[in-house]
């Protein structure tokens, strides 16, 4: 699957790993910082797709400050299946019916807390490439059980900084598209506060966008890491826990239903359980 994309194809796989290694310090650093009791650490696992490629599942289950959080890298390539071909092509994607190869490479990120007032959060940024064209996409989203004003403020002032960096326009656009894509019809509300969603970026330089990819993905910390800090050690109810444990079943169902990035995962082959990792650990329904 050689092709004039080779040297890009492979910086930005080895910068979505460079990046999940940053997330799992961090996240262990928080890990020995707060709460009581045993911190908690990574497991990691390799994982691969039967067609070609494979990456890095890393789960932390049972932390101090993590009830579930799970950081995966993945660098895969292959054959699209008829559906996936059809997908592609109802995108826009040019010359899947004639040549369905593609690859693909990215970071996908879920962290569901221990406590309540810690709000759940979401980032992946991603390349996907096929003869006929290549793109990146990406963004985070925030998910509080429990909201605080200064918390969404602050997570959308980061996305924002990140994405003015690059182009005065994309924040207003990149927002606008995560309050839609993030949104559950069946429930009739949006799955969070939102933040930022872009797909199939491609302005023709490859530079620029990688770069703004990357500021994405650099921006993830500074805008999660200070609300976790601010809240892990905040008092909380049975009522805050239940609260929170019915927003994950919220988060549960749209990820099932919904989320573009499940059904390909699944639909390609990829492994089930990496693929699955952004399910809470536990969640509710009345």
């Amino acid at each position: 699957m050689t092709d004039q994309l080779d040297p890009q194809k492979t910086r930005a796989s080895a910068w979505f790993r460079l990046l999940r290694d940053r997330i799992v310090e961090s996240f262990e650093t928080l890990e020995d910082q707060y709460g009581t009791g045993t911190p908690g650490r990574f497991e990691v696992t390799p994982t691969s797709r039967a067609d070609g490629g494979g990456g890095l599942m890393s789960v932390m289950r049972g932390g101090r400050v993590f009830e579930k959080v799970g950081v995966n890298v993945s660098e895969v390539h292959g054959t699209l299946g008829e559906r996936a071909q059809k997908a592609m092509a109802a995108r826009g994607v040019p010359g899947m019916d004639k040549d369905p190869r593609f690859w693909a490479s990215g970071i996908s990120l879920v962290a569901h807390m221990v406590n309540p007032h810690c709000p759940a959060v979401h980032m992946n940024t991603r390349m996907f490439w096929t003869p006929h064209a290549w793109w990146f996409g990406g963004g985070s989203d925030l998910n509080p059980a429990l909201e605080y004003a200064e918390d969404t403020a602050h997570f959308h002032a980061e996305m924002k900084r990140a994405c003015d960096a690059h182009d005065a326009g994309y924040y207003d656009k990149f927002k606008a598209w995560a309050d839609e894509y993030f949104f559950v019809p069946h429930r009739g509300r949006a799955r969070g506060v939102g933040g930022i969603f872009y797909d199939d970026l491609n302005t023709g330089d490859w530079e620029a966008d990688f770069a703004f990819t990357q500021a994405v993905g650099s921006a993830f910390l500074p805008a999660f890491v200070p609300l976790t800090e601010a809240r892990v050690n905040t008092s909380w109810t049975e009522a805050d826990r239940e609260a929170q444990l019915i927003h994950r079943g919220l988060y549960a169902e749209y990820n099932l239903v919904y989320d573009r990035g499940t059904k390909f995962g699944l639909e390609t082959g990829h492994d089930a359980n990496a693929v699955l990792m952004s399910l809470p650990p536990i969640a509710k329904w009345t």
